[in-house]
């Protein structure tokens, strides 16, 4: 059974790179039904969470949980696309194809400034990616250290890989769920520092080289949410408002979120290089709409730029596989910038769209009317001057279909029970609420797709994601609120 397991691995990574060296998506049209047209999506077939995403020399990289044999989950590879700005992408081929130690599960990829893998050399420092293996035929058998954690590297900027010859790197000790490595450089105290997911909560580690590693304490296990497990952890510092650092852990569980299904959790508090401390035992959610899962933020972004920097895998793993999209499926949300605001009730982290988006609007329609025509597939609308009042946004079509934005005195709410084909399961067609937690409402953003609605509140305080499906695009926005502005701007897409 290893030995065929081994010859179909094999044959299915040769078979892959021979394929995808022959591909040609610049040729692509990107332009199927419901395909998003200003956010990421693979070329083809399936993708899920965002992976190894670190600046280096210009260019953002972003590699994915990606199987290019067909449209549902399978044997998990690295997909690999680069930008400038994080809005416009270039395809590049596969990164990472599975071997004999298993699938190429998720990970993150540091820049080793300092060589101290010896990986490469101080004038030419290696990109070092850090992933989880996952070896089938260990979880087929029942065992239950079928999970451990590789590195792989790259002198050319990323454009072709070398698998370390001594993986795995950290062996598993007998946990079924040990996976996820988030990995980041400790400054203080010149070291690695590695969060990993370990069923239910968090493992910190550190290493001297990104090779040898040892544990330092864990986190989790009395705090958050334990509907489900734990994965793609990630762990950085930021400065609140008043200019007082603190250490923010951001932890997505399946299921247990606040729809139900997949989402994003964080904790802020302290951190000395091995043991977490949070402020408090409050659960927060990063995003309280259905569709941002897996989210984390780009390794080595420079000072001078000095932005925390976050992605998300747009779905829900309650029905991410049967979407009706086929030629590809899954796509990104809209980059965000993270901040961090003390409040009398705790740290809230809030996420705004970066402002790159700006390079992809027209011109802005504004209307003081409460309906306008939607003249494009892809926008943003926004209000101003909402004053707190409670109102109804309202997208719709010729075929009766139509997506809902409310928000009352206390919440935010996205129904889209008929915003569209809702048949392919019955968790999607949905009304889905996020507490306002005392902000006083002024602002909303609403970034629309061709699939995707993306509501901000005060530019981040709050926020909620959905996907949608209208069957015909929406050709109408109205506010049942008076005096309210509303504007419109159309979207380009970065395809063409």
């Amino acid at each position: 059974m290893k030995v065929t397991y081994l010859l179909i691995i094999l044959f299915l990574a040769t078979a892959c790179q021979k394929r995808n060296e022959s591909a040609t998506p610049s040729l692509m049209k990107y332009d199927e039904k419901f395909r998003p047209q200003y956010h990421f999506t693979p070329p083809t077939q399936w993708m899920n969470d965002p992976n190894g995403m670190v600046f280096y020399e210009g260019e953002y990289h972003l590699f994915y949980q990606h199987y290019p044999d067909s449209n549902v989950w399978g044997p998990m590879h690295w997909g690999h696309a680069v930008s400038e700005d994080m809005v416009n992408w270039e395809h590049l081929p596969i990164a990472l194809y599975p071997d004999t130690l298993g699938y190429i599960f998720s990970g993150s990829a540091v820049i080793d400034w300092k060589n101290t893998s010896g990986l490469g050399t101080a004038d030419n420092p290696p990109m070092v990616a850090i992933y989880t293996y996952h070896d089938p035929v260990g979880a087929e058998a029942g065992r239950n250290d079928f999970q451990t954690q590789g590195i792989a590297f790259s002198l050319d900027k990323g454009r072709s890989w070398t698998k370390y010859e001594g993986n795995p790197v950290l062996a598993n000790p007998g946990i079924i769920d040990f996976r996820d490595p988030k990995v980041s450089w400790d400054e203080a105290n010149e070291r690695w520092i590695m969060i990993l997911a370990v069923l239910d909560h968090v493992n910190i580690y550190t290493s001297p080289d990104l090779i040898r590693w040892e544990f330092q304490s864990e986190f989790g296990h009395t705090i958050g949410g334990h509907g489900g497990v734990w994965e793609c952890p990630d762990l950085f510092s930021l400065m609140d408002q008043y200019g007082d650092e603190k250490w923010v852990i951001l932890l997505s569980i399946n299921p247990g979120g606040p729809q139900g299904g997949s989402a994003t959790q964080y904790f802020v508090g302290d951190f000395d290089g091995t043991v977490f401390t949070p402020a408090d035992s409050v659960t927060r959610w990063i995003d309280y709409g259905a569709d941002n899962y897996a989210g984390v933020t780009w390794a080595d972004i420079p000072e001078i730029d000095g932005r925390r920097l976050f992605l998300g895998w747009m779905s829900n793993w309650q029905y991410a596989n049967v979407v009706p999209t086929y030629e590809w499926r899954s796509a990104m949300t809209i980059p965000r910038e993270l901040s961090l605001h003390k409040s009398e009730t705790g740290y809230l982290l809030q996420s705004k769209p970066v402002p790159e988006l700006e390079t992809l609007m027209g011109e802005a329609i504004v209307s003081h009317e409460s309906t306008m025509d939607l003249s494009a597939e892809s926008y943003l609308v926004e209000l101003t001057n909402v004053q707190g009042q409670s109102l109804d946004i309202t997208f719709s079509n010729e075929q009766g279909e139509r997506l809902v934005v409310k928000l009352t005195a206390d919440r935010l709410v996205i129904d889209r029970t008929k915003s569209g084909d809702t048949s392919f399961s019955e968790d999607f067609a949905a009304i889905h609420e996020a507490p306002l937690g005392g902000v006083s409402v002024s602002d909303i953003q609403i970034y629309m797709d061709r699939s995707s609605a993306e509501v901000f509140v005060n530019y981040g305080a709050v926020v909620m994601t959905d996907l949608i499906f209208p069957t015909t695009p929406y050709t109408k926005v109205s506010v049942s609120a008076s005096e309210v502005k509303l504007s419109l701007t159309p979207m380009a897409s970065i395809w063409r």
